[in-house]
């Protein structure tokens, strides 16, 4: 266990984060609700501002946070993409009607006085893994609200992550024990399961004939 660990084990958290992959409830708000149902009077499209806003108001009214950011992708590729670039390279665009509320959502965020952030250069991912290690360290315990399974590496004693199911109020609580319930390894093993599965949507081969349950037991 780290000095840091330690030391928050003996007080109490000055509080909790929330930690939000914007983008990730952005794309679920928006296959949510049907799109033709959702507009401005000029027919700017609205049902994944609308959803997401309803989704967020959900998580702060059962999660009482102290702080709330929210993390964006930014256009253009990433150090990943140096490294291979082939990454996330046979991803289908977003609907047209989707990007252009990203803007839209953003200007919500900031009329209500939430923090939003997005790196050049780096994904929401980054950001998110970031603030989350940062809160950590300053005391807080640190929730992340995300679909993207790739934050369970984050998590720790003091790092959840909510992981919503079908339905978004079906949130998962992922802590160190529901990771390995769920996926046989710990939340800092979990990237070596990725790596070994691979990642079909991001186009990052594994290894050929394995997957979550080979994988756990390799590591």
């Amino acid at each position: 266990m780290s000095a840091d660990s330690e030391l928050m084990d003996e007080r109490t958290y000055r509080g909790t984060l929330l930690v939000v992959d914007g983008h990730s409830l952005a794309f679920r708000a928006f296959f949510a609700l049907p799109v033709e149902n959702f507009s401005t009077s000029a027919g700017q499209p609205t049902n994944a501002v609308w959803g997401f806003a309803t989704m967020l108001s959900q998580v702060i009214e059962s999660e009482r946070p102290d702080h709330l950011a929210v993390a964006f992708d930014v256009k253009g590729g990433t150090f990943r993409n140096d490294l291979l670039p082939q990454y996330k390279g046979t991803r289908e665009a977003a609907p047209e009607e989707l990007l252009s509320q990203l803007p839209l959502i953003q200007q919500m965020l900031k009329a209500l006085g939430v923090t939003y952030i997005e790196k050049p250069g780096y994904e929401g991912d980054d950001v998110i893994g970031t603030l989350s290690t940062m809160g950590e360290r300053a005391g807080y315990r640190t929730l992340v609200l995300s679909g993207d399974r790739d934050a369970f590496q984050l998590v720790d004693e003091h790092i959840t992550v909510l992981y919503p199911g079908h339905h978004f109020k079906d949130l998962k609580h992922m802590t160190p024990q529901a990771v390995e319930e769920k996926y046989h390894v710990t939340p800092a093993q979990y990237p070596d399961l990725a790596a070994l599965r691979g990642e079909t949507a991001d186009n990052i081969p594994g290894v050929p004939g394995v997957g979550d349950g080979f994988a756990a037991k390799w590591i």
